[in-house]
């Protein structure tokens, strides 16, 4: 059975990410929690990755660490549907994720993820806003043209749902500024039985980081 190692469901997003999309995809998975920035932590983690970070993938005696990697890995050893099947769509899908793990830093900066936060607006900085912007377009622009195939950007729930997934809830706990058609994607989002189990999950933990509390 694969093991999934990740941090504290109310703040990670990173493993939020990897978590829904096994999740969705109805990978059978353990899960090992390990509650970041305490004092054994990252001891503990390094004993899984040499990053140090979650989540991570256990599989026998292969690791993967990094979100991607690990949705990467499931659907080259499982036969996930993890991308859409056009090609010129799964190119523009594959754009939209990377965009989303590597960009967005005043968005992640301003407003962490905080599953527990009560939706409370908090106004964003020119940066963050700019952030906004663009995801409300992707969200838009990806819904007008693919709404008639499924509640997902491309249709068909995807590796680019669960890479947005933790911004749909920073969009939602911090009431950020979005377009009628980004709402109703959000709200299918939090809709999932998937995001409910996670943010449930979430409402249990007792750790309180300062940091991600805005």
């Amino acid at each position: 059975m694969w093991r999934l190692v990740i941090g504290n469901q109310n703040y990670s997003s990173w493993s939020l990410r990897a978590w829904l999309f096994l999740r969705l995809n109805e990978v059978d998975f353990d899960v090992q929690r390990i509650a970041l920035y305490t004092g054994s932590a990252k001891a503990e983690l390094l004993r899984y990755s040499p990053a140090g970070k979650v989540p991570v993938l256990i599989d026998g005696n292969i690791c993967v660490w990094d979100s991607l990697a690990i949705c990467e890995y499931a659907i080259e050893n499982l036969g996930l549907p993890g991308w859409p099947t056009e090609g010129a769509v799964r190119a523009e899908a594959r754009s939209l994720v990377a965009e989303m793990h590597g960009g967005f830093g005043a968005l992640r900066s301003q407003f962490p993820m905080n599953c527990r936060r009560t939706p409370t607006p908090v106004p964003p900085d020119d940066a963050a806003l700019a952030d906004i912007q663009r995801v409300d377009a992707i969200w838009s622009s990806c819904r007008e043209r693919f709404d008639k195939c499924g509640p997902g950007l491309f249709g068909d729930w995807s590796l680019a749902d669960a890479f947005y997934a933790p911004v749909v809830l920073r969009f939602d706990r911090y009431c950020l500024p979005c377009s009628e058609s980004a709402r109703r994607y959000m709200d299918a989002v939090l809709m999932l039985p998937a995001m409910q189990e996670w943010v449930a999950a979430a409402r249990q933990e007792t750790e309180v980081l300062p940091q991600f509390e805005v």
